[in-house]
């Protein structure tokens, strides 16, 4: 069952009351980033330019991902980086708000691979609230079904720019992700997760 970490020991995600006026609006056309609940992030290249197809690159969006992970104190539950775009699952952050992230995010990675001040994305972005652990689910087998359903690779495992490996294996790679094999870690070594810290705080965890 998707869940967090608190105090090492995995509990399912609590996902808020689904509100019947958000039904109202079509989700592409307004944001809810204050709902304490689960985001499925989709920003692309511009003109889906394959600006993403290097190691280089990809290793460099993750890299900076993890730094945004850390400063925003936000969690990141699932991702994939293709060749000109990016899917990510991640919670609202403590600090700042989520388009601030993304904003963060792009423009830092533009500048580092050569493009400030040039077209590296499109401005928009897509941004769906995940209110239930069905649609969670259905989320995140998308992202790591995606470079196969590209026909990049035969099986998600074989695509090194995901989070699949870490949810198969327990692999940690350069973004840490929120998970069973994450909270076995952090009771191993007596860590703390923000999920946890969030309780402590009586606020909502981590989604």
């Amino acid at each position: 069952m998707a869940g967090f970490a608190k105090g090492g020991v995995f509990r399912p995600l609590v996902f808020p009351a689904f509100s019947s006026k958000f039904l109202l609006v079509p989700w592409s056309l307004k944001r809810f980033q204050q709902s304490r609940q689960l985001h499925y992030l989709t920003f692309s290249c511009y003109r889906r330019q394959p600006r993403l197809d290097t190691t280089r690159a990809c290793c460099l969006f993750l890299r900076q991902l993890e730094i945004a992970r850390r400063r925003f104190s936000m969690c990141v539950y699932g991702y994939v980086v293709m060749p000109e775009h990016v899917h990510l699952l991640v919670n609202e952050p403590e600090n700042g708000q989520l388009s601030t992230v993304v904003q963060s995010l792009k423009q830092t990675v533009a500048r580092m691979l050569g493009f400030e001040g040039l077209h590296f994305w499109e401005r928009r972005y897509y941004d769906f609230n995940v209110w239930s652990e069905r649609k969670y689910r259905e989320k995140l087998r998308y992202i790591h079904r995606n470079p196969v359903a590209r026909g990049l690779v035969k099986g998600s495992e074989d695509w090194p720019w995901s989070s699949f490996r870490h949810y198969l294996y327990g692999e940690e790679g350069i973004v840490e992700v929120e998970s069973e094999w994450t909270a076995r870690k952090r009771e191993r070594i007596g860590i703390r997760s923000l999920g946890q810290m969030r309780s402590e705080q009586k606020t909502p965890p981590c989604g």
